[in-house]
Order: C-alpha cells, then sequence, then structure tokens
C-alpha cells in the first residue's frame, strides 16, 4: 500500500469511473443485474469493515541496521533495499505467541465492524497461511507453527462477521516474479510462469482451505507484468471457485492511482477502492470503498506515533456512508501478534458511538443533500439521519426538506419526540441546549415521501 493525502476527485473522474465499471461488468463472467445485486447486498450493508496488514515486516517494524526507514512499514523490504536472503531472516525470529484469533474479531465486531480484510501475503511475498505451494510461510518457516487464517476464518464464522483476505499479486520474494529493486518498472518474462503455476494455485488453497470468503482484495496490479488478460482470468477463476465472493477493482489495469476508481481500458472487479483519500462527493451508481489507516503506515512500525482522534476516524466513516460507500478501516498488529493499544483504545470508542447510532450507517444510502452545514446525513426509506458535527447554539435544526416531517428523535433517546416546525425554507428541529454525543449526534427524522430538497440544501 502507498500512502496519499485526502483529495477532492472531479466530476470528469466520477463519469469515467461510471463507464469503466459499466464496461466492465459485461465482460468478465457476465451476470444478471439482480444477480449481480444479490452477490453486492451484504458487502452494501455493511458499510464498516477492519482491515488488517500483518505479516513478516512486524518484524523489523520499521527499522533497519538500527535505523527507521521512511514511508510505511509493510514497504522496508523494498525502501530499504534488504536483500532477499537477509529479509529471510526475519522468519525465525517471527512467533506471535500473542496472537488470539478470537480476541481480534471481538475488538472488530466490537467497533460495529462486519467484515474482517487480512493480508494472506503482501508484496514481500510471505504467506500468512499454511501454503502448500510454497515452504516461506508462518506455519513451515516460523517458530510459531500455526496457520493464523485458519484460527481467523472459524473466530469470523463464530462471531458473525465475514472473513475476507487480501493478496498481492507482486511479490519481491518468488524469482518469477522478482523485479530489480522489486518494485523496478521493469518486467520480468518468467512471470507468466508465477502466474500460472504459483499465483493462481495459491488463491485455490485460500478459496477452497478457508471456507466461505467474502472479499479477495487484490494490490500490486500495477506492474508491467500484470495484464489487462491476467486480471479478467484471475476474476473468473476465482468466481469459478467461489460464486458469490466480491472482488475489487485492483485485479484489472484500470484503476486510476490513489483515487482508485477504473478509468479506460483493462477494467474488471466489483468495486472501487479510494486509498487514504474519501471522494469529494461519492460515486453515484457505483460501488466503493475507501481504505485508510489510523496513523500513517499500514503495517506496524515502531515509530508511528501520528495517530489519528476517535473523532476523526467516526467523521470518516460517516463521510463515506454519506457518500455510499464503504470504510475500511487499518490496524496493523506487532510481531507478538498484538493490535496496538492505540488502535484498540479508538475501536473501543467507535463501538460505543455505534451502539447507539449504528442504525445511521448499516444498509443506509447517500445523502440526499448536496451540503448540510452542521454535518452529514444518510437515509433509508421514509427516513433521514442527521448526523451533526456542529451542534446549534441556539437549539434550532434546519433540515432543507419540503415533505412533511411526521416525527424526529434523537437516536440516543428514541421514545422522546422533538418538536418540529415547518416552514418554506424547511423543517425546523428543536434540539436540547446540549449535543448528546460530543463528535457526532444523529438525529433521526421520519417523513412522507422522498425527500424533496429545497433550493437551500
Amino acid at each position: 500500500m502507498k500512502s496519499s493525502i485526502v483529495i477532492a476527485l472531479s466530476c470528469a473522474a466520477i463519469l469515467l469511473g461510471n463507464a469503466a465499471f459499466a464496461m466492465a461488468a459485461e465482460s468478465p463472467m457476465p451476470e444478471t443485474k439482480e444477480q449481480h445485486d444479490a452477490r453486492m447486498n451484504w458487502w452494501r450493508e455493511a458499510r464498516f469493515g477492519m482491515f488488517i496488514h500483518w505479516g513478516l515486516y512486524a518484524v523489523p517494524a520499521g527499522r533497519w541496521h538500527g535505523r527507521e526507514v521512511k514511508d510505511i512499514g509493510e514497504w522496508i523490504m523494498n525502501n530499504a533495499h534488504i536483500p532477499v536472503d537477509q529479509y529471510e531472516k526475519f522468519a525465525p525470529q517471527f512467533d506471535p505467541e500473542k496472537f488470539d484469533a478470537k480476541q481480534w474479531v471481538a475488538i472488530a465486531k466490537g467497533a460495529g465492524m462486519k467484515y474482517i480484510v487480512i493480508t494472506s501475503k503482501h508484496h514481500d511475498g510471505f504467506n500468512m497461511f499454511g501454503s502448500q505451494e510454497s515452504n516461506y510461510n508462518i506455519v513451515k518457516a516460523t517458530p510459531f507453527h500455526r496457520d493464523p487464517m485458519k484460527e481467523l476464518s472459524a473466530a469470523c464464522k463464530d462471531a458473525g462477521v465475514t472473513f475476507c483476505f487480501y493478496h498481492s499479486i507482486m511479490d519481491w520474494h518468488h524469482p518469477d516474479a522478482q523485479r530489480v529493486g522489486y518494485n523496478d518498472a521493469k518486467a520480468n518474462p518468467s512471470f507468466p510462469r508465477y502466474f500460472n503455476d504459483y499465483f493462481k494455485p495459491e488463491l485455490k488453497d485460500l478459496l477452497t482451505n478457508y471456507g466461505p470468503i467474502g472479499i479477495l482484495w487484490f494490490d500490486g496490479e500495477w506492474i508491467k507484468d500484470w495484464t489487462p488478460d491476467m486480471g479478467i482470468e484471475t476474476y473468473n477463476f476465482c468466481r469459478s471457485i467461489q460464486p458469490n465472493i466480491i472482488v475489487n477493482n485492483r485485479v484489472g489495469k484500470a484503476r486510476a492511482g490513489m483515487n482508485g476508481m477504473n478509468r479506460g481500458q483493462g477494467a474488471v472487479g466489483d468495486y472501487g477502492t479510494p486509498e487514504q483519500e474519501i471522494p469529494a462527493t461519492g460515486f453515484p451508481g457505483v460501488d466503493w470503498e475507501s481504505c485508510m489507516t489510523m496513523n500513517d503506515t499500514w503495517g506496524y512500525k515502531s515509530d508511528d506515533h501520528h495517530w489519528k482522534s476517535t473523532a476523526t476516524i467516526l467523521h470518516m466513516l460517516i463521510d463515506c456512508s454519506s457518500k455510499g460507500g464503504n470504510f475500511l478501516l487499518n490496524v496493523g498488529p506487532t510481531a507478538q501478534g498484538e493490535i496496538p493499544p492505540a488502535s484498540v483504545q479508538r475501536l473501543g470508542e467507535v463501538g460505543k458511538w455505534m451502539a447507539v447510532n449504528s442504525e445511521s450507517i448499516y444498509d443506509t444510502q447517500p445523502s440526499p443533500f448536496p451540503k448540510l452545514s452542521f454535518g452529514e446525513c444518510t437515509q433509508k426509506p421514509g427516513k433521514l439521519y442527521l448526523q451533526v458535527f456542529n451542534w446549534p447554539a441556539n437549539g434550532k435544526l434546519t433540515v432543507p426538506i419540503r415533505n412533511k416531517v411526521t416525527r424526529a428523535y434523537l437516536l440516543a433517546e428514541k421514545d422522546k419526540a422533538l418538536p418540529v416546525a415547518q416552514g418554506t425554507n424547511g423543517a425546523t428541529i428543536a434540539v436540547p441546549s446540549q449535543a448528546p454525543d460530543p463528535i457526532a449526534s444523529v438525529v433521526a427524522v421520519e417523513i412522507e415521501g422522498s425527500p424533496q430538497v429545497t433550493t437551500g440544501g
């Protein structure tokens, strides 16, 4: 993964993204709109997931020869130019004896997350599962000798959380996929052999030995070795084994950088993947998911203490939901198998908010309003959810709609109706002088018919 700052996306990019996704839907493994919607339904309802970047890179934890290596932790092999034979020496040091699959899943579920996407293999080529294709994996090459993916799969099943894999297309360890400098732009002429004899058999392992998989989240498709045909073949291969699986758009060749949406030729996959960005207006009619770090790295880095606040994380979750997207929030566990305490603390605080307000996130549709001065909005048929960041000092919350309001109330106090006055500029709700939640208070507004936004909306 690479970092990027949050930027606004242009209308042109949105149109191009929509067109590319429409083209992609007709090419690999055709299905009707009804079949596609049924396959995507759980993901669209979920809205919130946990990303887990965990691998051999947790051992150096961002340091090489006693010095911090700049940039993200899971890229240390590339960024510090560590030779393969030297990087392999981290494996005997990797013994995550504090790993507890049930605890990890409980942390995710407690935060209100509906699915987990974990790295089965990152770009360094080290397999975090009991691969049948290579001894370079956590079961055979480390003193741990356990398959954490099987344990997580079982824990997710017990908890009702959907289990998913991230799997890297790029591989800095395998000789048929290596490049000079690891991320070098030059192609490896042996890559087709890697694709057929190693990459696809490993995917088969993942899709046959770990139960139903919700998502295969690919990455590393930007290398020259990867072709549009490989993307389509991989998409079809995954769905031939598990027909209901969802595959992200990084399996193809059309992703336009960190904004994550498709442009031009080579588009394939079920949804777009903005990275470290939340699009300015969303992508109407197109499925997308923003992935985000809690600090500045994906994989664990001991020197990175630049943590986002709980308020920032919650506002990002709400922002994604209000624009019709999903939010995939990352944790980077240590080499000992622990999710960092700073992450656990923030997820616990997010969970407290979700325990009261998750109705305004799950299974919602985008806001009908171009902009709201006080915060964001999501909706369900006949109901608006106003996520108020800026609580009105005058105790009046004006909603720019023409619809008749039948009832308004705080999700924190569902049994107490709030007074509503309707006028030409919209409906004005009388709210308490103090916000129930300092980060985001949610006001539910029940209306007649579909939202009709006033000019001032």
